[in-house]
């Protein structure tokens, strides 16, 4: 049975894709702040729940992720999958009104704490038998083109392009293999103004269409079955009219 770490696993993308590994025979260890939710996750899988374990994990704390780690290799001697999905916002502000405390918030968990978690995944990924594993990013089409006043989401979103990048060269020795997942108007809690409308880049209001966040954990479910002689370093799945292509 292959042990994954999903970040973010008590809602949205992250607990979607937690069911759908569930339901592929993985042994899922959910991460996340809140131990409630988390345990809303477990619940939701009914009787594969008991092949989930939740670590309550602030994954921009760094003895949190390496406890996080650390657990894992006690309980399962081994991590096949990372899915870094823990992300956060702030409401759309002016860039020039953007405090320092926003930025940083956005920054320590979008980008240092995926940063973290993959470093802690190298270290147990190179060193067990057989060696290697994969990470997948949860990346965004902000990470190829911004909203309209999203500064820190963008900035981060753009780095971890970046990070993605530097993992899958980095990891080539150890046969640790990434890929970036960049996700459009999937209906989670942060979409759930699309069907209402949205500031588009020339200062409308407008409805934008939105997909069912099953087909994303079904994308990550089909990129984590993939032997690692073979990788897909980045996908992009999104509603198909959303304003993507001439967006800005």
């Amino acid at each position: 049975m292959k042990i994954a770490i999903i970040t973010g696993a008590g809602s949205g993308i992250g607990k979607s894709t937690a069911l759908a590994l569930l339901n592929e025979g993985y042994t899922v260890v959910l991460a996340g702040r809140k131990q409630e939710q988390l345990q809303t996750t477990i619940n939701a899988a009914g009787p594969l729940g008991k092949f989930a374990v939740a670590i309550p994990t602030d994954i921009t704390k760094p003895n949190d992720v390496r406890h996080l780690f650390a657990q894992v290799k006690a309980q399962f001697g081994r991590l096949d999958l990372l899915f870094n999905n823990a992300g956060t916002n702030v409401p759309g502000l002016l860039l020039e009104e953007i405090t320092i405390e926003q930025w940083n918030t956005v920054l320590a968990t979008n980008l240092t704490g995926s940063f973290l978690c993959t470093q802690e995944a190298f270290k147990m990924m190179k060193n067990q038998n057989p060696q290697g594993g994969r990470i997948i990013n949860n990346g965004s089409i902000s990470a190829h083109v911004p909203r309209p006043n999203s500064a820190p989401y963008t900035a981060t979103k753009h780095a971890m392009t970046g990070l993605t990048k530097s993992t899958t060269l980095d990891g080539r020795k150890y046969n640790i293999v990434c890929s970036q997942i960049d996700i459009g108007n999937a209906l989670t809690d942060m979409a759930k103004k699309m069907p209402s409308g949205v500031l588009q880049a020339d200062g409308t209001i407008a409805i934008e269409p939105v997909i069912d966040v099953a087909h994303v954990a079904a994308t990550i479910v089909h990129l984590a079955n993939l032997p690692l002689d073979v990788n897909m370093p980045f996908v992009t799945i999104m509603a198909s009219k959303m304003p993507y292509a001439g967006r800005g």
